[in-house]
């Protein structure tokens, strides 16, 4: 039990409408395909949270760029162990467990990949222990030259007051740490862990018996060009409010679509309907 967590010390998605590809997304594409970001770049719209056109579920990641808040903290934990091995499996010794790779990017404020950066995961083991003797289910690692990382792991297991989550430590060259957690979709405990962020939801998907996960880091790392002020993506239009607070079966609508909430929450930027499932229906 994570002693140090205060919620530890006591035991199919709507479509997006369709909108510009974000500057984040245009990116990623780039990057997959080795295209060279300064072409990219000089055709890419500075759009801030615009969702990816005809992909499924909805992108959960705070957008960068535009003065977009970077991925947001969260507490460490009592299990984080310095001095972790350099490595991208977590699966020495074939541990039991369903296997799950995470991928992504490590992207600075003006959504441009950050090389080299520094990612050190730890997690529980199917049952849901941390190993505090040595290092099983940890691991640092960095970004490639193209910002990106993969971590091959497997489904930690679930223990009293937490849902299921994944411990990370992000660091660009140079710059401080941001210490957060990943958590995972349709989990019920979702609901009642009382430190669980959306915004740091991956987006899953199964492959067989595996599961793939994907999230991408945006670190409070300066890059030119900067945001823009004001903004270059107009407001969304629609009835829902950040600082409103909603109660279940609620109706709002968002950037033209209908939404019903699911449970009681007071809503803040980055929890806005189809970016959070486990809150919102589409209606």
């Amino acid at each position: 039990m994570d002693q140090n967590d205060p919620a530890e010390q006591t035991p199919a998605p709507a479509a997006p409408s369709p909108r510009s590809p974000s500057r984040k997304t245009v990116l990623r594409a780039a990057l997959a395909a080795g295209v060279a970001l300064p072409s990219v770049l000089a055709g890419v719209p500075a759009l801030a949270r615009s969702t990816r056109g005809g992909e499924a579920p909805p992108e959960l990641t705070p957008s960068c760029d535009d003065g977009d808040d970077p991925t947001p903290q969260q507490t460490e934990g009592p299990y984080f162990k310095p001095n972790s091995p350099l490595r991208t499996s977590l699966l020495d010794g074939n541990p039991p467990g369903t296997r799950l790779t995470v991928t992504g990017y490590v992207f600075g404020l003006a959504c441009r990949p950050i090389a080299n950066a520094l990612l050190d995961f730890w997690q529980a083991d199917v049952n849901g222990a941390y190993d505090n003797t040595a290092y099983r289910f940890r691991g640092h690692q960095f970004t490639n030259a193209q910002g990106a990382f993969t971590l091959t792991t497997i489904v930690p297991g679930l223990y009293p007051g937490r849902t299921r989550h994944i411990h990370v430590k992000v660091q660009a060259p140079g710059r401080s740490v941001l210490t957060t957690q990943l958590y995972f979709p349709g989990e019920p405990r979702n609901n009642t862990d009382s430190i669980f962020d959306p915004r740091l939801l991956m987006t899953m998907r199964t492959n067989g018996p595996a599961k793939e996960g994907s999230y991408d880091f945006v670190l409070n790392v300066p890059q030119e060009p900067g945001p823009t002020d004001p903004p270059t993506t107009p407001p969304p239009s629609g009835t829902w409010k950040a600082g409103t607070t909603y109660r279940a079966n609620d109706r709002v609508t968002y950037n033209g679509r209908s939404y019903t909430c699911l449970q009681a929450h007071t809503a803040g930027p980055g929890w806005e309907p189809p970016n959070v499932p486990a809150l919102w229906r589409a209606a």
